[in-house]
């Protein structure tokens, strides 16, 4: 069976997450996005885990159920050198026992746990107890596993389970690095709010026998994932190199030549674009047998407010989402499969860029230094101020 997985997600104990992010408002939005299996995410926080126990049903092998919802417990664990990493846990019990085994400051207080120990040490402490891990948003400049290693073994020294690409980076991006050919890749939302805009923005297509968590190991085992579904990497406010305070993007040498700051004062961040450059072994993408597509897509919310050039959470953005899921049913079959004929009778416009997203006709000004890209589908977007060694060379001589 073909099962629709986002694996990533935070609770409502994490920091800068909604309140609403709890097992009774995820269940239902899971469903009308499309999604059939989601990670419960934070699941060594006591009281995360005494709320899913209430709130859900134990199906066996791993899997939580609330309203035709399916869970598998996931937490994020930040280790030595700020560097997170994505856990796959196969029961409430195992994660009691290792969130006690945890040695974390925050672990009460915090959903996402921090800890001293290194990638090396979390990944056989979680190995004695069936779980899988692997890093998370891999590439990120704050807190992903490249920023601080060359190599994925340097991080862990055996090999995980899978790679996380994150926001900012798509398989043809992590398929310039010839070390990960043989890694599952995951695309997962990392969701702090049980938005349609924010759950399930990346999700992964799956083969899985049934929907458990034996199934989910034996799947990502055999590399079973059979589509990555994604925003444009451009569109992640880390792709490029850029200033974190006035957001204007920077040649990666020239921020290298001023020590990482930028004229307006504030930092410039790497972006993982360049990252991505530093460490890949070709130009071009080298797929694997087992590397199924990247589609790129767009949360329908943002694509309607885009569109009508409206706040994605008010009324008039939602009341057209939920016009369009009443219509066709979950938000991801809209976006993949319903004919466009049939969705420009609901709403003209907003058929004209879905059809422009399976086109790949989109118009994009890259994100960067903590700023998200923007999009375009019918003109030319004004680009971003850029700073380059070229640039300067001609302001300088000016």
């Amino acid at each position: 069976m073909l099962v629709n997985a986002d694996l990533h997600i935070h609770s409502c104990f994490s920091m800068a997450t909604s309140k609403d992010m709890l097992i009774n408002n995820i269940a239902p939005k899971s469903k009308e996005k499309g999604l059939n299996l989601v990670g419960t995410g934070d699941a060594f926080h006591p009281g995360w885990l005494n709320i899913i126990e209430e709130s859900t049903e134990y199906k066996g092998d791993g899997v939580y159920s609330k309203d035709d919802c399916d869970f598998i417990l996931t937490t994020e664990v930040e280790g030595k050198s700020r560097i997170h990493h994505l856990i796959f846990i196969p029961t409430i019990e195992i994660a009691r026992e290792l969130s006690d085994k945890l040695v974390s400051k925050n672990k009460n207080s915090d959903g996402r746990p921090r800890t001293k120990m290194d990638g090396a040490e979390i990944l056989e402490m979680v190995k004695e107890y069936d779980c899988m891990i692997g890093p998370a948003h891999a590439f990120t400049p704050w807190t992903g596993m490249y920023k601080s290693f060359d190599s994925i073994y340097d991080c862990y020294d055996k090999k995980p389970d899978f790679i996380e690409l994150g926001l900012s980076a798509d398989t043809n991006m992590a398929d310039t690095v010839s070390e990960l050919q043989d890694f599952v890749f995951l695309s997962n939302s990392d969701a702090h709010s049980p938005w349609p805009h924010r759950l399930g923005r990346e999700f992964n297509q799956i083969e899985m026998d049934d929907i458990s968590y034996s199934s989910l190991k034996k799947a990502i085992k055999n590399k079973k994932v059979t589509k990555n579904y994604g925003l444009y990497p451009n569109l992640g406010k880390y792709h490029m190199t850029a200033c974190t305070k006035c957001h204007k993007l920077i040649d990666p040498e020239l921020a290298k030549e001023d020590k990482m700051k930028c004229t307006c004062g504030g930092k410039i961040k790497k972006g993982v674009d360049y990252r991505i450059n530093e460490i890949s072994s070709w130009k071009e993408p080298h797929h694997p047998e087992h590397r199924p597509d990247y589609v790129h897509l767009m949360p329908m919310a943002e694509i309607i407010s885009t569109i009508y050039d409206k706040g994605v959470t008010t009324k008039f953005v939602q009341g057209k989402w939920q016009k369009l899921v009443d219509a066709f049913g979950p938000e991801i079959t809209i976006l993949i499969n319903t004919p466009i004929e049939e969705i420009e009778k609901i709403d003209l416009e907003t058929s004209k860029a879905i059809e422009a997203f399976r086109n790949g006709t989109v118009n994009v000004i890259p994100g960067g230094g903590g700023k998200y890209g923007e999009i375009s589908f019918d003109e030319k977007l004004i680009p971003r101020e850029t700073e380059s060694i070229d640039n300067r060379l001609t302001l300088d001589n000016f």
